[in-house]
């Protein structure tokens, strides 16, 4: 099963504290505060994403964190990769060398394939995507009756 980590999650979590406040440098622990998370939590996801430019911190007595750049340049496999580094759905798909079936396997071109997908898809869901309201699934099942009668 292709899965995120918790940590993962947990920084799509912080980063969307961050841009609710665009611009607002926002402690640690209001951060956590925010997100329903533990401080020390908070503050182990911060690290890697301050490493990685999508959040910027400030030192001092009214010092903290904001996001690096808004919302809608924040693409979701920035996060992912963040954290977790490359995505590969298996290790063939991204490193040479990992495999002993390498040279003679036939899937790994198709698993490439398979993880470039996922990969863009990632690439087109945006931090600000992340913060839209889920749409109401009843809505998308209404018929137009107009449309239906004539």
């Amino acid at each position: 099963m292709l899965r995120i980590t918790r940590l993962t999650d947990y920084a799509a979590v912080v980063l969307s504290v961050l841009a609710a406040s665009p611009g607002e440098v926002l402690s640690a622990s209001d951060i956590a505060e925010r997100a329903g998370l533990e401080a020390t939590t908070v503050s182990k996801v911060l690290k890697p994403l301050a490493q990685a430019a999508l959040v910027e911190g400030f030192r001092g007595a009214h010092g903290g964190y904001r996001l690096a750049r808004p919302a809608r340049d924040v693409a979701l496999i920035d996060v992912i990769e963040a954290m977790e580094g490359p995505l590969a759905v298996t290790d063939c798909s991204v490193h040479d060398g990992n495999c002993g079936l390498e040279s003679s396997c036939g899937m790994r071109r198709n698993w490439r394939r398979i993880n470039d997908v996922i990969v863009q898809s990632l690439r087109g869901i945006t931090l600000q995507d992340m913060l839209e309201p889920e749409p109401d699934p009843r809505a998308a099942r209404r018929i137009d009756v107009r449309l239906a009668s004539a």
